[in-house]
């Protein structure tokens, strides 16, 4: 049975691209882009199987990423990539200033193959200091970040109770951790998920 990874490596390689959807390949949700751990990587090495940073530019299938210890990344997107954006999205909406995540294979000429690639993905704890039915105003370390709620997309993990649609449980004063996408330059944020321990 052929990997998700050698499935990558052999598209990239040979040019053409795999007509295997991301979904087929077991495509990664948000919370895995902070759950995964790197495959046997020395401590205190750079992954070279994952890259971040901000988006500089796009042509054709690949990103150009500055990271942010300033070096600059490619990152390319075939078929069997997943892509996540508040949800899972096409490469369509990849955008110059938009930041990201990306984890996957590298290729022998320094470019990595994507698996995945998370944009703008925010992953933050606070506390409310407001609460509206359109957003959530979240007290992180001092500094405020407004966080939108998204019809039919947002949801809220009460305890251990399934995901919900209906946020009106959460208070302010309560602390919680917001997984979401970050609207680039700004201190806003539209929320996929907020988790509150009760």
């Amino acid at each position: 049975m052929t990997s998700r990874r050698q499935l990558l490596k052999s598209a990239v390689l040979g040019g053409g691209a795999t007509v295997v959807a991301a979904t087929a390949m077991g495509s990664l949700g948000a919370e895995a882009a902070f759950g995964a751990a790197a495959p046997q990587v020395e401590p205190g090495t750079p992954d070279p199987d994952f890259a971040e940073g901000r988006i500089r530019s796009i042509k054709d299938n690949t990103l150009l990423v500055l990271g942010s210890n300033l070096v600059f990344r490619s990152i390319r997107v075939v078929d069997g990539t997943s892509l996540w954006k508040l949800g899972p999205v096409g490469f369509d909406q990849a955008k110059p200033g938009d930041g990201l995540y990306a984890r996957g294979v590298r290729m022998p000429d320094g470019v990595l193959a994507a698996e995945s690639v998370w944009l703008n993905i925010i992953n933050i704890k606070g506390h409310i200091t407001n609460i509206t039915s359109e957003k959530i105003h979240l007290d992180h370390h001092g500094k405020e970040i407004l966080c939108h709620v998204v019809p039919g997309r947002s949801v809220a993990i009460h305890s251990d109770a399934p995901a919900s649609a209906d946020l009106s449980l959460l208070r302010v004063g309560q602390h919680v951790q917001i997984l979401g996408a970050w609207r680039p330059d700004t201190n806003e944020a539209d929320i996929a998920t907020v988790f509150s321990p009760h």
